[in-house]
This record gives structure tokens, sequence and C-alpha cells, in this order.
């Protein structure tokens, strides 16, 4: 069980860094800049975020999951609550950039915002209402944030040469025999040479790796055995190359993968766009900092008995804002 809540926190990580990049009472949270002053987030309006995390790691896990501790002694509840803290400081900050800079919503994306808002808000039952104190205007309130915190980044980057070829994102498939004797390995390689040998099969047997067929990305591994392996087409063999003291024989079963090639093509625009984003918020973030009320936040504690199930803002988002 602590095993899969682990993984699991590096898929909750994981969304907050896709996505940018909390009882009922209606006090603010203090925010806190160097620059200026800013609105603070009520609690109902984190509470969104907040009870959006909770129910969905407790779909996932039951709620046997806010039993389960972590390194130093740091429970999963306090954990997550923690990142959410930071995924709002975040919102909050991007949004002090993007007044900063003079970039709003324009008239079609409040007009989302709205409908968006309306979706989510005839979404929830009596129960998430009452757990998180929510009304449909802080709804609202939050998704112009997380839509002006996701603009900011468009508009400061979109005139950036971020574009990716086909040749830098190019995937290959592959079958593999790995072998650590040079003497064994030129052996094999006679036997795969051999006219009708079948090569799956003799990997199977001689490679001292499980992993028989591999999906190779260009520059994920630089070095000779990447080389040797995207120098073959289709059904040719390499010879036995040495690479970190081991020697492989490869086999190319695909040397042009489309879908997996657009795939790597999309993640490389889009950690392009994070680094050439980072490089100008990096300064602003630093002169700007966001503090939140911590005595509010340690108030929040997840129960059994809490009568919430929400768990659709961000898929909501989504539908309206696929881009």
């Amino acid at each position: 069980m602590r095993s899969r809540c682990r993984r699991g926190i590096k898929v909750f990580l994981a969304s907050l860094a896709a996505a940018v990049f909390l009882s009922g009472c209606k006090s603010e949270i203090p925010i806190v800049s160097e620059i200026r002053e800013s609105k603070a987030y009520t609690m109902p309006q984190s509470m969104i975020v907040v009870a959006t995390e909770r129910n969905r790691y407790q779909q996932l896990y039951t709620s046997q999951i806010w039993g389960v501790e972590l390194p130093e002694g740091q429970s999963f509840e306090t954990y997550l609550i923690e990142q959410v803290r930071e995924f709002l400081h975040e919102m909050k900050r991007l949004n002090l950039l993007a007044g900063s800079k003079g970039i709003t919503l324009n008239g079609g994306e409040k007009e989302e915002v709205r409908k968006a808002s309306e979706e989510y808000f005839a979404s929830l039952t009596e129960e998430d209402i009452f757990y998180m104190g929510v009304t449909e205007e802080d709804v609202r309130v939050m998704y112009e944030e997380y839509c002006l915190s996701n603009k900011v980044v468009v508009e400061l980057t979109k005139d950036l040469n971020l574009e990716i070829s086909d040749s830098e994102a190019k995937v290959i498939e592959v079958d593999q025999i790995v072998l650590s004797d040079k003497a064994a390995a030129e052996e094999v390689l006679l036997k795969v040479q051999a006219q009708g040998a079948d090569f799956p099969a003799l990997a199977r047997e001689y490679s001292e790796e499980g992993i028989i067929e591999r999906k190779i990305g260009r520059g994920e591994n630089p070095g000779s055995g990447e080389d040797a392996a995207f120098s073959l087409s289709m059904g040719e063999i390499s010879s036995a190359v040495e690479e970190n003291g081991k020697y492989y024989i490869f086999q190319c079963v695909n040397d042009y993968d489309e879908e997996a090639t657009q795939e790597r093509k999309a993640d490389l625009y889009r950690e392009r766009k994070k680094e050439a984003f980072d490089q100008i918020y990096s300064q602003f973030k630093e002169e700007n900092p966001v503090v939140f009320n911590s005595e509010m936040w340690k108030s929040i504690k997840f129960s059994r008995e809490d009568k919430t199930a929400t768990t659709n803002f961000f898929e909501i988002y989504k539908k309206y804002f696929s881009n």
C-alpha cells in the first residue's frame, strides 16, 4: 500500500507541473508581495483545489492513504496540503506576472470561464458545497486565475522559436542483445547474421538483459549504441557495439515510429517552452515572494466522514480550454 502511495506522489507532482507549470469559513489567505499587494484567495477558493486532489487520491487508494507516513514522519495528508499550497503560490505569482505585463483575459476567454464555472458548480453535491463553503463566484475566480496563469506562459513564449523537428524527436524500435564479453558478442553476432536467423529468439537465449524490445528516442542516451541503432534501416543488424563496458547488437524493427515520434515531439516542445519561460520567470519569482498564512492551512484536516466527492475541477477546465 505504501509503495503505491509513494508512486502516487510522483503522479501528483507531475500533474501540478503539467497543469502550470481548503471546512468552509470565509477567512482570507494573506498574500505578501515585495512589489504590490494582491487579492488573497479565500478559504473556499483554496478548498476547490484541496478537495479535488483529496478526493482524487482517496478514490484511487481509499481513505487509508491519510494514515500513510512518508520519510521524516510526514503524513501523506500534510504532504498533499503542502503541494496544494505550492500550486496556489505559483498560480498567484503567475497572475502577478500577467498583471505586470498587461496580460488579461479577453471576452471570449471570460465567456468560456463562465460556462466552465456553471458546469463545475452544477456538478457539486450539497455535501461538496458544505465541505468547501464554495459559491459559483468562487469557482469563477479560480478558473479565471488558473486560465490567466496558463495564458501568461503562452503569451511570453509565443514569439520564441521553439519548434522541434521530426529528426530531433525521432523514435525507432529495435530488438537488442546485450553481452558483457566481446568474444561472446562476436560469436552471437555471427549467429544472428546467419541466413534465416530468428533475432528475437536468439536475443532471449543469449542476452544478459531481460529487455529485448526497445523504443529509442534520438538524443535520449547519446553514445555509440544510439548512433549504431539510428544508422540502421528496417531489418538491418548492427555490429557488436561497445558502450560502458557492455556490447550491444541491434536489429531495427521500425526505423521511424511515427506515433511515438509525434508524442515525443510534443513532450520536447513542452520542455523547451518551460525552459524558455523559466528564464523569463525566474527573476520575477525571486523578486515577488508569495506567502500564505500557515495557521489557516494547519486547520485543514481530512476525515473518513468528510462527505465530498468532487474530482473534476481540472477536467472541466480542459474541456473548455483544450489548448
